[in-house]
């Protein structure tokens, strides 16, 4: 009944160099200036257009709506000359009927703006805004009675699920404007049998026993099939995946899902791929989620804006809890009011239906640098009443910048609050960690608290045997990350935890030397090739996945006559094996140290039942080589 036609023929693409050339999408203009450091990739408007015949359809019943999946950040549409629509706002969808401007033959051309201005969101940040058309653009061909289109981006259709003992009570609404239209509403369960029925356009239904939708260790998903008939016959139809579930929070005791504890532990995620930016395809989403669950992490916030309706579908099929947010960041502009309520309202709109969804974010590190700080609190409270209004089944949540104190105002006013703490990197001292939190809890012990970012930077090319903090060493991030992970497991209260960041990610204000324009703080590299140990230290204590992983084993020339050779692992107890011969067998624990001597080359074997992990390590008379770090800022760090 509704068709799609994607528009991913050849676009021209007309450039800050004023050269035309044709490209595909997705399809960004800083794919590589934007990664490359120096703060100096193109901000400013280029130009796409592509021709195209007009789509089949039936002009009498059908309408043609123009949709744009993430153009970033303003855009500018003209269709054969005539204005289509302009949108603020690089990261949500957008659509207008372009029904009646349609010919046989057309032109279409998009003016993409990401220039520095004050009233679009983000504008200040750590990490790269980058140009473009970056996702889908496509004609969605509906009847001409239909639901509604026009309603920020979304599909009409609102699904609430509630539970009551064993059954489900499912509120389904569902906008149009067709008058005299009814809406037949039935609900499927995963082997698509009828679970219930009704009618109207505001209906609950009740389903008996109704199978819960668990998080990662049952995804459950059930099929909402809505029906908008007139004078007896069906106009429009959508099929709308949704899970039953509960969730609370709770200030001692953390997350509960479906009445049951459920810590949530898991990562942040930035978009971007390396020599890609932000113009991803399915396939680079299925292999970012490929490994967020080989990690075990069943948490995920989806920083630091809308994220890819498709990504957002693969938490609700995995079972990952999502905290969703807009770029709602580091600086207030009081020219930006109006952005903000129309990105949340499009957040909330387009992603309401999703099962993973538990909680809207409202803002991140705000307090950075904000002068009209009244200004900037009445913002919050509009935002945290707006979604409330919108969706008073989830809670509010935003991210405190770590010299945001506990007392600050814009701390207290969403319905939990999380912060930014990187102690123990930018700050010496991991112990802080524990007085901070511990200081915040004792204050304020009904307050939910948890950590939206925590890392530090860890690069697999550079090494010590006596790793420090501030050397971005893959050895340090590990000891700060076992720090972290064994704070976590002593602090249940809790409520989420947000590792900063599962991937590297282009920052390009930095200047790192070696490696300008990145944030290192990734588990994995920004192409997503390498994992980090930090990596193998999270599966160890979440992933139930067999496996025993040596550690530092990029690290392979050292200058001591004894190592410290580190395993990580969910097993029982592990052999180490140098050459072939057993040097001793541990048990218990996620982390095990053992103590090898060294002399030449040698190989050493971790094993643990059919399970094994092999590195090398010889002795050489080379010192390594010596890195001196000067850490300035919570958003820069230089070689000096």
């Amino acid at each position: 009944m509704r068709k799609e036609k994607k528009l991913d023929g050849e676009w021209k693409f007309k450039g800050p160099d004023g050269v035309e050339k044709a490209v595909k999408l997705p399809h960004t203009w800083n794919a590589l200036d934007g990664q490359d450091g120096g703060n100096d990739y193109y901000r400013g408007t280029c130009r796409y257009r592509t021709q195209f015949a007009m789509p089949e359809y039936d002009a009498a019943g059908e309408r043609v709506y123009l949709e744009f999946r993430g153009v970033n950040a303003s855009a500018d549409v003209e269709l054969n000359g005539r204005k289509v629509i302009h949108h603020d706002g690089g990261y949500s969808t957008f659509r207008a009927d372009v029904t009646d401007s349609l010919e046989k033959q057309n032109l279409l051309t998009v003016s993409v703006d990401n220039s520095v201005n004050k009233t679009v969101y983000p504008q200040k940040a750590d990490f790269t805004f980058y140009g473009g058309i970056y996702r889908d653009v496509l004609f969605r061909i509906v009847p001409v009675h239909h639901f509604e289109m026009d309603e920020y981006g979304a599909e009409g259709i609102r699904i609430t699920p509630g539970v009551e003992g064993k059954d489900a009570k499912v509120r389904v609404q569902s906008s149009h404007k067709v008058p005299g239209a009814s809406v037949h509403v039935s609900i499927s369960d995963r082997e698509g049998r009828l679970a219930a029925e009704g009618d109207g356009q505001d209906v609950t239904l009740s389903v008996p026993d109704a199978h819960l939708w668990n998080g990662v260790k049952d995804p459950y998903l059930y099929t909402a099939d809505i029906q908008l008939i007139l004078d007896g016959s069906v106009q429009d139809e959508l099929h709308i995946p949704f899970g039953v579930r509960t969730f609370r929070v709770d200030p001692k005791e953390g997350f509960f899902l479906n009445g049951k504890p459920y810590p949530l532990r898991g990562v942040s995620r930035h978009q971007d791929w390396k020599g890609i930016g932000n113009a991803i395809t399915t396939e680079h989403h299925d292999k970012d989620m490929e490994l967020i669950r080989e990690m075990g992490a069943n948490t995920i916030r989806l920083a630091h804006y809308q994220h890819d309706q498709y990504f957002y579908d693969l938490c609700d099929r995995t079972g990952m809890v999502v905290w969703a947010e807009i770029p709602y960041i580091s600086e207030h502009m009081p020219d930006g009011r109006e952005n903000t309520i129309s990105q949340m309202k499009e957040l909330i709109f387009q992603n309401y239906n999703h099962a993973s969804i538990v909680c809207w974010g409202v803002s991140n590190e705000i307090t950075i640098s904000t002068k009209d700080k009244a200004d900037m609190l009445d913002n919050h409270r509009v935002l945290n009443d707006l979604c409330h209004e919108l969706d008073p089944s989830r809670f509010t949540t935003l991210a405190c910048y770590a010299m945001c104190g506990p007392f600050n105002k814009s701390a207290h006013i969403t319905d939990v609050v999380s912060w930014n703490l990187y102690l123990g990197w930018y700050v010496p001292g991991l112990f802080l960690n524990d007085l901070w939190m511990g200081f915040f809890h004792k204050v304020y012990p009904n307050r939910c608290i948890g950590y939206s970012e925590y890392g530090a930077e860890g690069m697999p090319n550079l090494h010590s045997a006596k790793p420090r903090r501030g050397d971005h060493t893959e050895e340090y991030q590990a000891v700060y990350h076992e720090y972290m992970v064994q704070f976590f497991e002593k602090n249940p209260y809790l409520w989420a935890t947000h590792v900063w960041n599962m991937f590297d990610f282009a920052a390009d204000a930095r200047d790192q030397g070696g490696e300008p324009g990145m944030n290192h703080k990734g588990l994995v590299t920004f192409d997503r090739k390498t994992k980090k140990d930090s990596f193998y230290l999270y599966k160890a204590y979440w992933s139930s996945e067999p496996f025993v992983h040596i550690c530092s084993k990029r690290f392979q020339d050292r200058t001591e006559d004894t190592i410290t050779v580190k395993v990580y692992t969910n097993q029982d107890s592990v052999t180490l094996l140098c050459d072939g011969k057993e040097i001793s067998s541990k048990k218990g624990g996620h982390i095990l140290s053992f103590q090898v001597p060294v002399s030449g080359k040698h190989v050493i074997e971790a094993v643990s039942g059919d399970l094994r992990d092999k590195a090398v390590f010889q002795k050489t008379d080379r010192p390594n080589p010596s890195y001196k770090l000067s850490v300035k800022s919570s958003n820069s760090a230089n070689w000096v």
